[in-house]
């Protein structure tokens, strides 16, 4: 990894950085925000190698020397990553994270810390986090990685300097798929799901993502065609499939993109459309429904993702979620 590499897909934010490593000038904290895929944590380590090489020529960290290669294993004992302990970043963590802060540094008189899903933090942590970064040591470099800004405190993020990471072209993204060998529905329907061509291609890779789709699209059907037998649907292919709550977060994104592709179908949007194989069922479907029950129908979606994340049954969760999905 180098900044060139990563150049490419964040210009705006790499052209920051180096010239802000060049002139010394790094901010105290950092908060990226971007969405999932858009390179926010190997921007980050690469920062950290770069403010830790001891033998970096401008911008650039060697790679090979102790620091960087520490850091590339995650063994470097004046950096430290913080993320979800279950749902949730804890005031234990960060408490823990400031112990280590109040001990010099074991290899220089620099330390780093990043904070992944930020946005997770309890009131505590977050409270705890903003004294933090009220008083940075003279040399600590902090970088908060989130997907949902406006969930942290308007008092932390006012402490950062913020860096939005763009998104990566959907149709860039559906190429390199294509170009892979993968065909081009899977490769839409994965790069709908995320902006990381690694991670998308490892979607398309597994058997169970490929019965997942087809799983949805036969229940975007029967809610429409069949709401009499949705229920009977969910114990036949829907629980016996989607059995984690990873899985069933997938199955909702994809839900929700069968209703994105209903409403667009209404708008006369068909280039944009996912399931472009289903054009004949999601045509029906927006010819008998109102724009504004489509809208409710993703509504809907969304809040069972939230009570998804608030560890809500499984199962209850997806009965309460097409008997309301048949409203309106």
């Amino acid at each position: 990894m180098s900044w060139n590499t990563l150049q490419d897909k964040q210009p705006y934010v790499v052209k920051l950085l180096t010239n802000s490593i060049k002139k010394d000038r790094l901010a105290h904290a950092y908060l990226f925000k971007g969405n999932k895929g858009t390179g926010k944590k190997q921007v980050a380590l690469q920062l950290t190698k770069a403010y830790f090489c001891r033998v970096r020529e401008s911008s650039e960290p060697c790679g090979e020397c102790p620091d960087c290669k520490r850091i590339d294993s995650g063994n470097h004992p004046d950096v430290h990553l913080v993320e979800p302990d279950g749902q949730s970043i804890k005031i234990e963590q960060v408490r823990k994270l400031q112990k280590e802060f109040s001990y010099l540094g074991l290899e220089s008189k620099s330390k780093a810390y990043i904070i992944e899903h930020a946005e997770r933090m309890t009131t505590q942590a977050a409270n705890s986090l903003l004294k933090f970064l009220e008083e940075p040591g003279q040399k600590t470099v902090a970088v908060l990685l989130t997907e949902n800004p406006q969930q942290l405190l308007d008092t932390i993020r006012s402490r950062c300097q913020i860096l939005t990471f763009a998104p990566q072209s959907q149709r860039e993204l559906i190429q390199a798929l294509t170009s892979e060998g993968n065909p081009e529905q899977l490769a839409k329907t994965a790069a709908a799901l995320t902006n990381d061509q690694k991670e998308a291609q490892s979607l398309l890779e597994d058997e169970w993502f490929v019965q997942a789709r087809k799983n949805v699209l036969k229940l975007g059907e029967e809610l429409h065609e069949r709401p009499h037998r949705v229920l009977l649907a969910l114990n036949e292919y829907w629980h016996p499939h989607f059995k984690d709550k990873q899985q069933v977060e997938i199955g909702l994104d994809l839900l929700l993109i069968w209703y994105k592709d209903v409403f667009l179908t209404q708008l006369e949007e068909e280039q944009s459309i996912v399931f472009n194989d289903a054009t004949n069922i999601l045509s029906v479907q927006a010819l008998h429904s109102s724009q504004s029950r489509v809208r409710h129908q993703m509504m809907q979606i969304l809040e069972a993702k939230r009570r998804l994340n608030a560890n809500m049954n499984l199962q209850l969760l997806m009965e309460q979620l097409v008997l309301r999905l048949q409203e309106g």
